[in-house]
């Protein structure tokens, strides 16, 4: 009895031992993986007035690189169907995404971004509202540059850039030729987008980085800054227009690769 008594006890302690190492391998595997593994799923949110296409020179120079990038295509339809399409792009990845938006797609990636897989966030030249707070809010929070401007809500309740001030106001600092093609192909927004508040702020529980550019003319340059800062997000000034993700793809293309390795 006595005999078999010991021998329980042995395997017993055996047992915890191992569950112990296990435990201790699996910690110190995890805590190397979050340390010295980069993201490697990228997922691009375009603005309003545009399409994903815009991303294509950032794409290149990240897929190049090694990275699994995505761009979404977002409907412009209302807040609520931005971020399920965007949702809906994140879970497709295998694992842990950087999530990027430009523009409005910074209120898209606010909301999208609670997902379980991003693990960190982008704001290029965007929004980046708190809860309760809505895209309009900021649009208004500094006098609008004079380059810029938008039309009326048309019968259908879409606005566009004024196509007058579209190269000015949005891309100056694209040639002239690629600009009008923008324009012409200009992905209206619903109106109303715009006064739809924000739920719940992603930025406040993940890592994010965030572009200023100096240049912007569509959202104040001070306007992001003070977004920026209140978030406490990475901060980085790239000298560029609203557009700096096309023509400052490389530059752009870094503080992503800086997010994507350094969570």
């Amino acid at each position: 009895m006595k005999t078999t008594c010991k021998w329980f006890n042995t395997i017993k302690l055996t047992l915890v031992a191992t569950l112990l190492i296990s435990c201790q391998l699996l910690i110190a595997t995890g805590n190397a993986y979050a340390q010295g593994v980069p993201v490697k799923n990228i997922v691009l949110v375009h603005g309003a007035f545009a399409d994903g296409s815009g991303w294509k020179g950032v794409y290149d120079i990240l897929t190049k690189k090694g990275y699994h990038v995505s761009i979404v295509q977002n409907p412009l339809t209302s807040l609520r169907d931005d971020v399920a399409e965007t949702q809906s792009v994140i879970e497709a990845k295998d694992g842990p995404v950087i999530l990027v938006g430009h523009s409005w797609g910074g209120t898209v990636i606010t909301e999208a971004g609670l997902h379980p897989k991003v693990s960190g966030l982008v704001y290029v030249a965007a929004f980046m509202p708190d809860k309760g707070e809505t895209t309009g809010k900021w649009v208004a929070a500094a006098p609008a540059a004079p380059e810029a401007g938008f039309t009326a809500t048309d019968r259908f309740g879409f606005v566009y850039f004024d196509p007058m001030k579209f190269h000015a106001g949005f891309a100056g600092d694209l040639s002239k030729a690629q600009s009008d093609f923008m324009n012409a192909s200009q992905v209206p927004i619903i109106g109303k987008c715009f006064e739809e508040p924000v739920e719940n702020a992603a930025w406040k529980m993940k890592p994010s980085y965030a572009i200023v550019a100096t240049e912007d003319k569509a959202l104040n340059p001070e306007t992001e800054r003070v977004m920026y800062k209140r978030a406490h997000a990475d901060v980085t000034e790239i000298k560029g227009s609203h557009v700096i993700f096309i023509s400052q793809a490389e530059a752009v293309a870094e503080v992503i690769m800086k997010a994507a390795t350094q969570l």
